[in-house]
């Protein structure tokens, strides 16, 4: 649980208390207008909900946004992020909670409202946040959204809630479960076809009881991770223990290292760095190697290749459909010295256009996200089971593309933020069956072996593939899988 508190003694609406509350406390606050203001952080958390919500905004990229227009710092930047953060990752549950205290169905709730409700249940259930105050500002901000019979409802709503402990609540949303499936999705809030999806993952190495602890790591806030680019940057903190390249911050804010480093220091998931140097480094560098980033955006794995590029002498072509993700691979090269030309172009239509033309491709594919649920824990809520295999079709042709652009004796290396069987094992089973002897799967744990700074727990699939899957609860890094693909002839 979260602890905030809001300034000296104070109660958690922002007003100080030199005595015991006087019994009526409405007589004694200075105005209405003044009891009802909400504070910056619950607004900016409100805000970012309601974009997630009205117009599909990434949590991650927006939040950074409206924490500088609100001029946030510290500790209100702190609890405006876990608000934020914890009432989407724990969505399921809190709507099965307001489900039962309103007596209705969240969906026939109007969107405001039940965001405003969702916020308030978050501080209820999961921060030491004062009740008083989550109350009060919750209903607040659906006044202020939705008039004053919405705030009526709101504040019912969540005074119910405020009356049970949240290990009850939980008890009772259990109950109302159709299957046991079903029970955890609601006390770990996850779509059931993301549980049983993340179980047979698990399963496949023989850790099916290692799904309690990854449905929990899916919902703990992940520690910031930071990058030196290899030959242009120096770790400056705690080493992390498997990238040679990662650390931790002692303290504080990434940012102002970011910007005095030039971009050579940056935030970046280990897991991420893991896989992208796992193909620089499966095997030596000779020099003139040529290089692709097929799935480039949003940057950081080609700033990686750059780098490495860069020490090594080879040359690397990198590639972006979208023409805004292009402009951030742009800028997350732009502080090393190498020449890279970023393309904007279908990656499958790429790849055949340069047949037989490089030594190592990275496809780092689209998939559903599963892998990342830490830090876009809107993705749960918005992904369906029938992305899965329109996202199939997708990865396939760009592995089948990534192969086609190789040498012989060249390698692609297959990436995913997911862990679901269809986006990883089955796709590179499939190219592997189509392609049959000009292909060789290389053992990718053995390369991370290689790679990481200490042991890492990497079990072998019951299907005895080579591929290689990292994850929250074992390693601390997103859920990345990696396939290294060799080209015999």
């Amino acid at each position: 649980m979260v602890e905030h508190r809001e300034g000296g003694a104070r109660r958690g609406d922002g007003h100080r208390t030199s005595s015991p509350a006087p019994r009526n406390r409405r007589a004694q606050r200075p105005s209405d207008k003044a009891w009802r203001q909400v504070q910056p952080a619950r607004r900016v958390a409100f805000a970012v909900l309601r974009a997630v919500q009205d117009s599909d905004a990434y949590a991650n990229l927006l939040l950074p946004r409206e924490l500088e227009r609100a001029g946030l710092s510290g500790g209100d930047a702190a609890l405006a992020t876990e608000l934020t953060y914890g009432t989407l990752r724990r969505l399921g549950t809190y709507d099965a909670v307001i489900a039962l205290a309103a007596d209705r169905d969240p969906a026939t709730v109007d969107a405001p409202v039940l965001d405003a409700l969702r916020l308030g249940v978050h501080q209820l259930m999961a921060t030491r946040v004062a009740s008083h105050a989550a109350v009060n500002e919750s209903v607040e901000l659906a006044r202020e959204t939705a008039g004053a019979s919405a705030a009526g409802f709101a504040n019912a709503v969540l005074r119910r809630v405020a009356r049970e402990n949240p290990g009850d609540w939980l008890t009772r949303i259990a109950d109302t479960a159709r299957s046991d499936d079903e029970r955890i999705g609601l006390e770990s809030s996850h779509p059931v076809w993301i549980v049983r999806a993340l179980r047979r993952a698990l399963a496949a190495e023989g850790r099916a009881d290692e799904l309690d602890d990854l449905l929990d790591a899916d919902n703990v806030s992940p520690r910031v991770t930071m990058a030196a680019l290899p030959g242009l940057a120096e770790t400056d903190g705690t080493r992390t223990p498997y990238s040679p390249v990662g650390f931790r911050l002692r303290a504080g804010d990434p940012e102002p290292l970011v910007r005095a480093s030039g971009g050579t220091v940056r935030v970046q998931d280990e897991g991420s760095q893991l896989v992208a140097l796992a193909l620089t480094r499966l095997a030596p560098v000779e020099p003139g190697e040529r290089w692709l980033d097929l799935c480039a955006g949003p940057g950081g794995k080609t700033a990686l290749l750059a780098a490495e590029a860069l020490a090594h002498g080879a040359h690397l072509d990198a590639n972006e459909l979208v023409p805004a993700r292009a402009g951030l691979v742009r800028k997350a090269i732009a502080p090393i010295p190498l020449q890279v030309d970023v393309s904007e172009a279908d990656g499958r239509e790429l790849a055949a256009e340069r047949a037989g033309t490089y030594d190592r491709v990275l496809v780092d594919a689209p998939c559903t996200g599963l892998g990342a649920l830490r830090r876009r824990p809107e993705a749960r809520w918005r992904k369906q089971p029938s992305d899965v295999a329109d996202l199939a079709v997708v990865q396939a042709g760009l592995l089948r593309a990534a192969f086609a652009a190789l040498r012989p004796g060249g390698t692609v290396a297959y990436v995913t933020c997911s862990p679901h069987l269809a986006e990883t094992s089955a796709i590179v089973s499939q190219v592997r069956e189509e392609l049959g002897d000009a292909v060789e799967e290389l053992d990718a744990r053995a390369v991370l072996r290689r790679v990481s700074r200490g042991a890492i727990d990497l079990p072998t699939p019951a299907s005895g593939a080579g591929s290689a899957q990292l994850w929250p609860h074992r390693h601390g890094t997103d859920a990345m899988f990696l396939a290294l693909l060799r080209k015999t002839r």
